[in-house]
């Protein structure tokens, strides 16, 4: 649990005003800690990597999600999204006559009004919406809305973090944070919610403890651009509406170039994909000079032996290398050249495993090496064991 200040200040944004004058007192990518079991289990000998390991040469690599429960491949529950083009925030309760007037606005398809409120964590605002997660999740994108442990995790009256808002404040996933003058809020899962402004998101039961403002926050989706002044009319005065539709910007045609020597590339490391998990540690380790495919392999095994279980895990972890999705929009690659990097894909995964522990530092060994496997999941007792599993891989094919 966490009681420490949240690192950086609070961007303000155009909501932020009115939401801190309502309440009274946040989008793969998903929270808690994904690798709880590691930091409860003992480090096991490094003998755990000389019995499960020897098979990599004859494990072949698959694309396809695998359920936990069944080892069969699957997906997210179909849910069609409808995200919204604006945001607003009215200064009182929206009534049910304004709600059915929004929704007559022009291109106006569909409306949604939830609770919304800010609230204080050792001084710093957090701006929330309250949201009954069965309804509100097709208003999230897609990735995140065929989740279910964001909304198992709003269910339970934990918060979902917006990905930019951990980020920018320092989130612990997994850590409970004491609300001034209120409970203590968990931090379940970070996801990338493309709600400019909000922070994060709690169940509407979660929201009423923690004095949120009923009905306020109205969220708009339609096909063509809504007006703003139309919304802002009849909500009223002091309102808010903020567009969440991005800018189109024109194409600009540039000419084709060779490739400057020395640059970093998101390609594969090298043509074809491999035959089995044994080559795809070794051609991903050749992407982070100094780090050896054993430390690769261990992640790979601690993680979802190596693709039997690729969640999403109760933190919203996903993939053989079992990413949070705002981890993977930053650090995965596109390892076989497929022209995409998907976080399920193991031929992506584990060179985007790679990259990222490249940029913590692995590839110099030693505490650099350490440090970084502790980024790849913030505990002690789970960089020992990655480390005792890839000892074991080494002994079991040295050559």
């Amino acid at each position: 649990m966490s009681d420490l200040p949240l690192r950086s200040t609070l961007l303000v944004a155009a909501t932020v005003a009115v939401l801190t004058a309502l309440g009274g007192g946040v989008a793969v990518l998903l929270g808690g800690d994904p690798h709880d079991v590691a930091a409860r289990e003992p480090v096991r000998q490094a003998r755990l990597g000389e019995r499960q390991q020897v098979r990599l040469d004859q494990l072949v690599p698959t694309t396809a999600p695998v359920s936990s429960d069944t080892g069969q491949a699957t997906g997210g529950p179909g849910v069609t999204v409808t995200p919204p083009s604006l945001i607003a925030i009215a200064r009182a309760e929206v009534p049910k006559r304004v709600r059915l007037a929004l929704a007559k606005v022009k291109h106006v398809e569909k409306v949604a009004v939830v609770d919304a409120g800010a609230v204080q964590v050792s001084g710093t605002p957090l701006n929330l919406l309250a949201v009954d997660p069965v309804v509100f999740r097709s208003w999230t994108p897609k990735a995140v809305a065929a989740h279910p442990g964001v909304w198992s995790a709003v269910g339970r009256g934990e918060m979902v973090a917006d990905a930019a808002a951990t980020r920018r404040l320092g989130l612990t996933l997994g850590a409970e944070y004491q609300v001034d003058g209120g409970p203590r809020l968990r931090v379940a899962a970070s996801a990338t919610l493309g709600l400019r402004g909000v922070d994060g998101l709690v169940s509407t039961e979660r929201g009423q403890e923690l004095r949120m403002a009923r009905g306020v926050a109205v969220l708009l989706h339609g096909r063509g651009a809504i007006s703003r002044a139309s919304v802002r009319r009849l909500l009223g005065a002091g309102s808010q509406v903020v567009s969440l539709v991005p800018e189109k910007r024109k194409k600009v045609r540039t000419p084709a170039t060779a490739p400057t020597a020395g640059a970093p590339t998101t390609g594969p490391a090298t043509g074809g994909r491999p035959s089995s998990y044994l080559e795809l540690y070794k051609r991903s380790a050749t992407r982070c000079p100094g780090l050896s495919w054993t430390v690769l392999a261990a992640i790979g095994q601690v993680e979802s032996s190596h693709g039997r279980n690729n969640g999403p895990s109760s933190a919203g972890a996903l993939g053989p290398m079992q990413f949070m999705p705002a981890t993977w929009k930053v650090y995965g690659v596109d390892g076989d050249g497929d022209g995409k990097a998907d976080i399920w894909s193991p031929y992506d995964a584990v060179p985007g495993a790679a990259n990222y522990l490249c940029a913590n530092g692995a590839g110099k060994g030693g505490q650099k090496l350490r440090k970084a496997i502790w980024f790849y999941n913030h505990s002690w007792g789970y960089v020992n064991k990655v480390m005792g599993v890839a000892e074991g891989y080494a002994r079991a094919y040295a050559s």
